[in-house]
């Protein structure tokens, strides 16, 4: 038993050298013919740091796989090109973005800065002013040349006033800002919205920049050499949006339900655009009109007042008896200082620059919406307009109406246009 046993050991360990033995001549038998079959390679070094035992490492490496070319690399470096471009538009709106909030903070303060100067030299104005008109009445019942010189002082201190006052209209200026802080807290607003949504693009980038510097050229910060023009010749809508030059004409359309859009809709936005051409826009010209005229009046009468006054207090008193011409200089004085206290605080204290301001941006902000509206309308391609369900809802909403109530608008208008001609018309909108 031990004989066999050992026998056995034996014989397995001499089957097992030789099998391996057997592989190894195999392997070496057919490593030369798979050598003959590789292509060859013409790099040095790859040649000497290949093992000569593993023919199969000194294969070359090759740029197709397959056959197939790799797009791989050429797929990520277009996606790291597009995420860079991306991130350069949100750094870019985010910078747009803290300039418009920088804005919005300036115009604030401004404006609150002018109300003051408004509330300011009104009081002052009018205290000069009544403060002349007493010391011109007290110098009858006791003539004193120095009553008389500093009611006259004091006159001529209030025209000067008067004229730097309706010159630059404070509460005009202080409109101005109001309009201003709340045009630029809009634009913040549609920025935000943008990031919000993600992914915004050289256009959305190029777009809120010409907003920016279209408000910035409507509502300038200088006082000096750049302060809008307080009583122009003709009076025009206030304008604060970069105007569109070369609009595409309308042609016929492909996929015209498409976007929200549909030829009735496109009818709706036509009638409300002609009603507020016709009807909001007209009629806040015109009012604009009236305040400029008011504000003209009451500007021109304040300094010329104060001036007759202080003209008539310089002569008073001339003459020694209470009938003569020092007295009815005297009467003149007083009665021409009230009158102007009067008129300054029409003026100033109405705010009849502010009056005719808001005026002027109610129009600006109609002619707004048309344009806005007809400029979707001239848009060829309907997809590349925007939403037409999105943007009824916000024509509606500026308007002060509901959905109903604006395809009521439209068809009422259609039916003045064709039936009525007396103007029985009502307005657009119903929020001012």
């Amino acid at each position: 038993m031990v004989t066999l046993q050992a026998s056995s050991v034996v014989y397995m360990k001499v089957s097992s050298t030789g099998s391996s033995q057997t592989r190894r001549r195999l392997g070496e038998s057919l490593a030369p013919r798979a050598i003959l079959h590789l292509p060859k390679v013409q790099n040095s070094a790859a040649s000497t740091t290949t093992s000569p035992t593993n023919p199969l490492l000194s294969l070359p490496k090759l740029p197709y796989s397959l056959g197939f070319p790799d797009h791989r690399h050429q797929d990520m470096d277009m996606k790291r090109s597009n995420l860079n471009s991306s991130a350069v538009q949100i750094e870019k709106m985010y910078a747009i973005l803290e300039a418009v909030s920088d804005r919005v903070e300036m115009h604030k303060n401004i404006g609150a800065q002018r109300d003051n100067w408004n509330n300011l030299l009104l009081s002052s104005v009018n205290s000069i002013t009544l403060a002349a008109a007493t010391m011109a009445g007290v110098s009858v019942l006791s003539p004193s040349i120095a009553l008389k010189l500093s009611s006259t002082i004091l006159y001529l201190a209030a025209t000067g006033i008067l004229v730097i006052m309706n010159k630059i209209q404070p509460s005009q200026l202080a409109e101005e800002q109001r309009n201003a802080t709340r045009l630029f807290k809009q634009l913040q607003t549609e920025i935000q919205t943008k990031l919000s949504i993600g992914n915004p693009t050289a256009l959305d980038v190029n777009e809120a920049m010409e907003k920016v510097l279209a408000l910035d050229k409507a509502y300038q910060l200088p006082l000096l050499g750049a302060m809008i023009e307080k009583f122009p010749e003709t009076v025009e809508s206030a304008v604060w949006w970069p105007r569109k030059v070369g609009q595409q004409k309308q042609t016929s359309q492909v996929g015209y339900n498409n976007n929200g859009w549909s030829k009735k809709l496109e009818e709706e936005m036509r009638e409300v655009s002609k009603v507020i051409e016709r009807k909001d826009v007209a009629e806040y010209l015109r009012l604009s009109e009236k305040a400029l005229k008011l504000n003209k009046i009451l500007a021109i009468s304040g300094p010329v007042l104060t001036g007759l006054a202080a003209a008539a207090t310089a002569v008073s008193g001339g003459i020694g008896n209470t009938h003569g011409v020092g007295a009815a200089a005297t009467v003149v004085g007083v009665v021409a200082g009230a009158l102007a206290s009067v008129v300054n605080t029409l003026e100033h204290g109405g705010q009849v620059g502010m009056v005719f301001e808001m005026y002027r941006s109610n129009a600006g902000f109609f002619r707004l919406m048309e344009e806005t509206i007809e400029s979707n309308l001239r848009e060829a391609d309907v997809d590349r307009r925007e939403n037409g369900e999105v943007f009824q809802t916000k024509v509606a909403l500026q308007l002060g109406r509901s959905l109903s109530e604006l395809k009521n608008l439209s068809s009422s208008t259609s039916r003045y246009v064709n039936h009525n001609g007396s103007d029985s018309e009502e307005f657009a909108s119903k929020l001012f």
